[in-house]
């Protein structure tokens, strides 16, 4: 917990010559402006100012002024800048000239879900499972989908290339507060997964956000290309966002009841329910590219029908085998792409509809859904998640929940966007289409 004079004393103490003031976009991109040492009194007096007009998502032209408040407990120095003349960060929100937390800001709308939430009692844990690709770069530094590697899940050296990169990756990671769990190679070729430890669901949307920053970084020290794209290669699986999350209210988990069959909680039957009621809204959210729902296909793990279980990974929500403090539900659709801060919001308000609406959920799934037939998951009431981006913008379109977790402004921008983008691919003409066509027609 660092204070203004902290973070002065610090920059003075270690030589930090350049801050990084953080923050993102409607899309979950990282952008920042940076600042010389002498500005960091300011800064932390929340007066550095940004032209939010050219931010996508942020502001008209004629309402650009925005300020960045630097959230102090993000303070970090980057390890892999020179040791001599510091860079640091500081992670911000955005706020209008008003002084009022302004609406497009997507950690803004995370802190305003997480308040409601501590109005109700909880307090909201999220530990995420990050999968990427690492890919050659060509002759001009530009990235290739050419994998570095031949090797497979838990594979190592020497098949596994990567290790050495990972390795950095994870040693980065910890130098800047993180406390690592896993990392090992996945399943395709090239793909790698880092786990770091959950925390309350506003550390952990900075922390998504810092990873890939990280990972990116190293893997270019590397002469790689770190991608978080869900589906880079056709043919093998694409890379998730497994998102683990639990409640907690005085103190313990929520969702842990000991005398329940498999351990589970009234709340947490009712959260689990809330989510596959509001998950096709949800997915223009957890997977937001057109990209995104060529991962979401049956043959490849990533979960394509809505039910959950918890003995078998097939379906939508897992729920892993630990119990006590560490009761947890698993969401699998999510990727790697979606806005954390988005991301977390619709999980929390999702969940939280069905507490407060006491849901029931259906009865878990417990054998490989890939498995059964049509007419068995119609006979169990499985349905699909939406098949591609058009139709995911068009369920979110109308959610009355989604428009109030992310605020009128920012679900109007980000729906908007969607379904240009869906146009833009629509309209285009792609390879598949001149190899399949050029010569026959």
């Amino acid at each position: 917990m660092y204070t203004k004079q902290d973070i002065i004393k610090i920059v003075k103490e270690q030589d930090v010559q350049f801050i990084r003031l953080q923050f993102t976009d409607i899309f979950g991109q990282l952008k920042n402006v940076a600042i010389t040492a002498s500005q960091i009194e300011k800064a932390l007096d929340n007066k550095c100012m940004l032209d939010g007009s050219s931010i996508e998502g942020f502001t008209r032209i004629e309402e650009s002024d925005m300020y960045l408040y630097p959230d102090p407990d993000t303070f970090v120095i980057f390890p892999w800048r020179p040791q001599t003349g510091k860079v640091a960060r500081l992670i911000c929100d955005i706020y209008k000239p008003d002084g009022k937390p302004f609406e497009g800001c997507p950690r803004n709308i995370l802190k305003r879900n997480l308040k409601a939430a501590a109005k109700l009692g909880y307090t909201f844990n999220v530990g995420p499972e990050l999968e990427f690709f690492l890919f050659h770069t060509d002759e001009k530094g530009k990235p290739t989908t050419v994998t570095h590697d031949d090797a497979g899940y838990f594979d190592l050296a020497p098949i596994d290339l990567g290790e050495s990169v990972r390795r950095d990756m994870c040693l980065t990671l910890e130098q800047m507060g993180f406390e690592i769990e896993a990392s090992h190679h996945e399943v395709a070729r090239g793909q790698h997964e880092i786990d770091f430890k959950y925390a309350e669901a506003l550390k952990t949307a900075d922390n998504i956000n810092t990873f890939k920053l990280v990972a990116k970084t190293i893997a270019q020290k590397h002469g790689l290309h770190a991608t978080f794209m869900p589906k880079p290669i056709f043919g093998i699986n694409g890379s998730g966002m497994h998102t683990n999350q639990s409640l907690f209210k005085d103190g313990k988990n929520a969702f842990y009841d000991p005398k329940d069959s498999i351990g589970l909680s009234k709340t947490a039957y009712s959260y689990i329910a809330g989510i596959m009621k509001h998950i096709k809204s949800m997915a223009a959210i957890s997977n937001p590219l057109v990209n995104s729902y060529k991962r979401l296909v049956p043959g490849y793990e990533a979960p394509v029908y809505i039910a959950w279980s918890a003995s078998n990974r097939s379906p939508l929500i897992r729920i892993p085998a630990a119990r006590g403090a560490s009761t947890r539900i698993e969401l699998r659709c999510p990727d790697p792409a979606a806005n954390p801060y988005f991301l977390l919001s619709a999980c929390l308000t999702a969940g939280l509809d069905g507490i407060k609406n006491k849901l029931k959920v259906k009865h878990s799934t417990d054998k490989n859904i890939f498995k059964m037939t049509k007419e068995e998951r119609d006979a169990a009431g499985i349905e699909n998640l939406p098949h591609n981006l058009i139709n995911a913008v068009r369920a979110m379109q109308k959610s009355d929940l989604m428009k109030q977790t992310l605020g009128e402004y920012s679900f109007n921008l980000y729906t908007q966007a969607k379904t240009e983008e869906w146009d833009n691919y629509r309209t285009k003409v792609h390879q598949w289409e001149i190899d399949e066509y050029l010569v026959n027609y």
